[in-house]
């Protein structure tokens, strides 16, 4: 019997919904999601095994012009995510304005097909989807496009038909029993960032960096210590809050969800650490696990 494989790459802009779909395409909750852009900044792999297919669904991070190395590391690794792609979802929204320019210019110099993906539909006229299909399909020429809503599950159940279509015949290329590439110290440290992202405003979620200094796994608890780096002692206060108050509702948050992930009693201590401007120094940035 023949097995197919291959790697999709999921992009887009910022707050398109990537990470929502590649989490509702893999059956996981692998990709944190928070209503604020960019919040993803790794390249998360996701695989579905079935017993003749593995597909390795990619979520990068929103495309944007980079202002600062963080960002130019971010942008790298969309870049590595389309040379490896067998095929590309482009996620778009109803509501996008057509000015990603920057996007287009990654996807339309490329000879990997491309299927668009229109989200965020549920609230959108039949008018209105068809407009965006025609202007998608002038603009693009993809292989297919499919109207959706990835938070209500709308309409995926033939992309992954269509996404096998494109796939290659090939051994696995990750163990069938793997559902991502990152190891739990990863996840975890995700889950404390995401926690960062829905319970402060403006720069601190962006200013903001999650290490893992220690995981200790024992009979009955996980041990885990956390350190979260900020870029100035202003922020520093603000994370810790008024005697300590916000830090400890971000531990208290992560706690229950990193338990629920982990399937073990879990006990989280979290320090604020200050490394002026580490979102442009690279050797911080390659520390934290940023290529450039």
């Amino acid at each position: 019997m023949s097995h197919k494989a291959g790697f999709v790459s999921i992009i887009g802009k910022p707050n398109v919904g990537k990470s929502t779909l590649m989490n509702a395409l893999v059956g996981e909750k692998l990709s944190i999601i928070t209503p604020k852009a960019q919040t993803t900044r790794h390249r998360i792999l996701g695989i579905v095994n079935e017993e003749s297919y593995q597909i390795v669904f990619s979520d990068t991070p929103g495309i944007i012009i980079p202002r600062y190395g963080l960002q130019d590391s971010m942008m790298s690794s969309v870049k590595g995510a389309l040379t490896d792609a067998d095929l590309i979802l482009f996620v778009t929204d109803i509501n996008e304005q057509h000015d990603e320019n920057d996007v287009l210019e990654k996807i339309s110099n490329t000879t990997i097909p491309v299927i668009v993906l229109i989200n965020k539909i549920d609230n959108a006229t039949q008018e209105q989807v068809d407009e965006k299909i025609a202007y998608w399909q002038e603009k693009l020429n993809p292989k297919h496009i499919f109207a959706i809503s990835a938070l209500h599950q709308y309409n995926l159940e033939g992309i992954m038909t269509t996404v096998l279509e494109f796939l290659p015949e090939h051994d696995p290329f990750y163990d069938k029993e793997d559902l991502t590439d990152r190891n739990q110290r990863f996840f975890v440290s995700e889950i404390i960032r995401e926690k960062i992202f829905t319970n402060y405003q403006k720069e601190i979620p962006y200013s903001t960096e999650v290490i893992i200094t220690s995981f200790k796994e024992e009979e009955k608890i996980t041990r885990i210590s956390a350190e979260i780096i900020v870029e100035r002692d202003s922020q520093k206060n603000i994370l810790i809050g008024k005697g300590g108050a916000m830090l400890k509702k971000v531990g208290t948050e992560s706690r229950k969800d990193i338990e629920k992930f982990l399937d073990q009693k879990v006990f989280l201590e979290t320090f604020v650490k200050v490394i002026p401007d580490w979102r442009s120094k690279k050797n911080y940035l390659k520390s934290f696990g940023y290529e450039n």
